[in-house]
C-alpha cells in the first residue's frame, strides 16, 4: 500500500479548518508526529508548499475549552511553521541532524554558523512560546502536544548547543563584526537556556520522569565578561583585556560546561530512540498476529465431513495465495506508526497517549462527514 504524501498532508490541512478545537488540535497533532516520525518526505512537501497553517485567528466559542484550547492551537500551529520554515531554510531537520564531536554543527564554518544559529533561535522561541502551565495540561488532547514538543525541545537545543559551542572555540579568531553577531547570539542563548529550563521544570510537575529530563549547565559568567571585552578591544575601546592564559582557561571551562549539557541531551535522545525502536518492532508483530487472525477468520468451514479434506485443501490454497497481506516494506511503514512517550508518574499524561491514537484515527482514518465534531 502506497502513501499519497501530498494528499495526506492536504488532508490533515483540510481539517485544521474545521470549528472544533478537537478536530483542529488532532490535525496539528498527527502532523507533527509525521513530522517527527515519518518518512521525510513528509516535511520536504511542508516546507515547499507556499502556505502553511493559517490559524492565527482561530477561536471556537461553542465548545467546552474552546476559548483556553483555541490559544494553544495558535501557538502550536506557529512552532509547526516555524519547523517547516528552518526546514525550507536549510533543507535539515535540525532534530534529526548529526550531533557530537564531528556532527554538522560542531563542523560548521563560522560564516554559515552565523547565519544558521539564528534559524535555530527562531524555531525554538516558537517552541517555547507554547508556555502551557501544569494546571493547563487539563486534557488527554493538549498533554499530547506537549509531549511532542518536549521530544522536540531535547533534540534542537542539543544542535543549539553544539552550534554556540563550535562559536566560542571560533570567536577569539574572528574578524569584528563576526565577533558582533557571535556576542549576540551567545546573549540570546543563555536567555534560550533560561526559557528551556522553565520548559523542562513545566514537564517534570505534569509527571515526566526526572530521569528523562537532562541537566543544563551554563558557563560561568566570566566567559561573557570575556568575550565583550575582546570585542571592545577591535572596536578600539579602552579596556582592559584578559590574558591569553586566563582567556584560554575561561573559554576551556566554558566549553566543558556546555559540552556536559551537550552530553546529557544527547543519553535522553538515546534513551528515547531505543525505546521508541522496542515499541515499534512490538506493534508491527502485533500487526502481523492480527492480520493472520483475520486470516483464519476468513476459512468457510467444512460442508460435511465427506468435504473435509476438499475444505482443508481449500483452506491451506487460500493461506499460501492470499494477496492482500501487507508489504511490511510499502511506503505505509516509511511513515511509521505512532510513538508512545514514556511516562509513568501521572493518569494525565496516560490519557494524552490513547488521546494521541485516537487523533491518528480521527483525523486520517474517518471520512470527513462523519467527525467534523
Amino acid at each position: 500500500m502506497n502513501v499519497n504524501i501530498p494528499q495526506l498532508a492536504d488532508t490533515l490541512f483540510e481539517r485544521t479548518a474545521n470549528s472544533s478545537w478537537v478536530v483542529v488540535f488532532k490535525a496539528l497533532i498527527t502532523t507533527h508526529h509525521l513530522m517527527m516520525y515519518g518518512n521525510e518526505r513528509f516535511i520536504q512537501y511542508l516546507a515547499s508548499r507556499n502556505t502553511l497553517f493559517n490559524l492565527n485567528n482561530f477561536l471556537d466559542k461553542g465548545a467546552l475549552q474552546g476559548y483556553d484550547m483555541s490559544t494553544f492551537i495558535r501557538r502550536y500551529s506557529r512552532y509547526l511553521n516555524e519547523k517547516a520554515m528552518s526546514y525550507r531554510l536549510v533543507a535539515v531537520d535540525f532534530t534529526k541532524m548529526k550531533r557530537g564531536i564531528d556532527g554538522v554543527m560542531r563542523t560548521m564554518n563560522t560564516e554559515k554558523l552565523i547565519k544558521t544559529l539564528p534559524i535555530i533561535q527562531n524555531q525554538l522561541d516558537a517552541l517555547l512560546d507554547f508556555q502551557a502551565n501544569p494546571n493547563e495540561l487539563t486534557n488527554g488532547v493538549i498533554n499530547s502536544a506537549f509531549m511532542l514538543l518536549f521530544k522536540d525541545s531535547i533534540r534542537l537545543f542539543a544542535a543549539y548547543n553544539e552550534g554556540v559551542i563550535n562559536l566560542l572555540e571560533k570567536y577569539f579568531d574572528m574578524k569584528k563584526n563576526q565577533c558582533k553577531d557571535a556576542l549576540d547570539i551567545y546573549k540570546k542563548f543563555l536567555y534560550r537556556m533560561t526559557k528551556l529550563s522553565e520548559f523542562l521544570k513545566v514537564a517534570e510537575q505534569v509527571g515526566i520522569d526526572q530521569g528523562d529530563i537532562p541537566d543544563l549547565s551554563q558557563a560561568p559568567s566570566s566567559l561573557l565578561e570575556a568575550l565583550e571585552q575582546h570585542l571592545a578591544s577591535l572596536e578600539g575601546k579602552k579596556t582592559k583585556e584578559l590574558n591569553a592564559d586566563t582567556r584560554a582557561s575561561t573559554l576551556s571551562n566554558a566549553v566543558s560546561s556546555l559540552s556536559s549539557t551537550g552530553m546529557s541531551f544527547s543519553r535522553m535522545d538515546e534513551k528515547e530512540k531505543q525505546q521508541a525502536l522496542e515499541e515499534e518492532q512490538a506493534r508491527l508483530q502485533a500487526l502481523k498476529d492480527q492480520r493472520l487472525k483475520e486470516i483464519g477468520m476468513q476459512t468457510p468451514p467444512s460442508a460435511s465431513p465427506s468435504s473435509q479434506s476438499i475444505g482443508s485443501a481449500n483452506n491451506n490454497n487460500h493461506v499460501t495465495q492470499t494477496p492482500d497481506v501487507p508489504n511490511l516494506n510499502s511506503d505505509l511503514f516509511d511513515l511509521q506508526p505512532a510513538f508512545i512517550p514514556a511516562v509513568q508518574s501521572t493518569p494525565s499524561i496516560s490519557n494524552a497517549n490513547s488521546c494521541f491514537f485516537s487523533a491518528l484515527c480521527f483525523t486520517v482514518s474517518t471520512p470527513p462527514h462523519t467527525r467534523d465534531r
